[in-house]
């Protein structure tokens, strides 16, 4: 009994780490559907599920371009996932979610026999929930209003043009950068009445109908009829080159930035990010509730908004 009661302990263990290895997102998707619970023993809720999902496949795609699997990466590679990518501009919340996931994912594997290590395991003592939440960066109203009519006049030439219609997607819908990135033609719809942007589903994101604000109309419908002129390989909304290659996060930075800073923006960070707040910002000042912008925004909480709340709270009391 004893000899039959190891074999099968070995049999199970070996049909553990090569499900892992063959299929990772099947089996992390198997593990969590049977076993995977949080810090209370009690199962996610369907929404959490769907966040760590799409984490986890995040964190593989980031271990599968540098060679590595979820049986042989180190703390080097989770190092270095914190400088790929989005993951550059994580906050502190997000990499602490993160590790959290990690480290509750190494230590399955190890009980599986799937690794020898829980790399994650050390920085659960240097990563820790922020005791306050970060300022969120945005422009003032008067900063949203010189960009609002920087946006409004489109330039003559093809490449000034897609750059203000990039600025443009951004400051009129609060889309992310990655959404961004991934939108394609039919996504936006300008000349619609009202005029909007569909959203695709994305990791716990569901798919959402976006209107977009008026100043941003008459760039984004010169840029759909410039665009579908441009021969250009595929159907996203926004390319580098004439072969489609996709906009990157650093030549989306570049251009963000490029733009507040002619325009005298001084603050500490130029980017998609702080034309999100400001979208977001602006419609809870023209009365909308933080659930409605949340929703708006793809939010599952009303947490970022109720930051926006505030500033405008002080901004009142100042």
């Amino acid at each position: 009994m004893f000899v039959v009661g190891q074999l099968q302990y070995i049999t199970a263990a070996m049909t553990s780490r090569t499900f892992w290895l063959s299929n990772p997102s099947l089996a992390y998707q198997d593990w969590q559907a049977r076993e995977a619970a949080g810090s209370d023993r009690r199962p996610f809720s369907p929404r959490s599920v769907v966040q760590h999902r799409a984490m986890f496949e995040n964190f593989l795609k980031h271990l599968v371009a540098n060679g590595q699997s979820v049986a042989s990466f180190g703390s080097a590679d989770i190092a270095s996932f914190w400088q790929s990518g989005d993951a550059r501009s994580y906050s502190q919340q997000t990499r602490m979610r993160y590790v959290k996931l990690l480290d509750r994912l190494c230590r399955h594997l190890v009980f599986s026999g799937v690794r020898h290590d829980n790399p994650a395991s050390a920085l659960l003592c240097s990563e820790s929930w922020p005791e306050h939440d970060p300022m969120p960066q945005f422009l003032n109203e008067a900063e949203d209003a010189r960009l609002q009519a920087y946006v409004a006049s489109p330039p003559d030439n093809l490449a000034g043009l897609r750059n203000r219609a990039i600025v443009g997607v951004l400051l009129a819908t609060g889309i992310t950068a990655a959404e961004l990135r991934g939108a394609r033609m039919q996504n936006l719809q300008p000349a619609a009445a009202p005029p909007y942007l569909v959203v695709p589903a994305r990791g716990a994101r569901d798919v959402r109908t976006v209107h977009i604000d008026g100043f941003a109309v008459p760039l984004l419908q010169e840029w759909i009829a410039r665009r579908q002129k441009i021969p250009v390989a595929g159907d996203l909304l926004f390319t580098l080159t004439p072969d489609g290659r996709p906009v990157t996060d650093m030549s989306l930075g570049r251009i963000v930035s490029a733009a507040l800073k002619g325009l005298g923006y001084a603050g500490a960070e130029p980017s998609p990010r702080t034309l999100r707040n400001t979208y977001g910002r602006r419609h809870l000042l023209a009365g909308r509730s933080r659930d409605e912008v949340s929703r708006t925004l793809g939010l599952v909480s009303s947490r970022t908004c109720d930051r926006l709340s505030a500033t405008i709270v002080k901004a009142a009391v100042l």
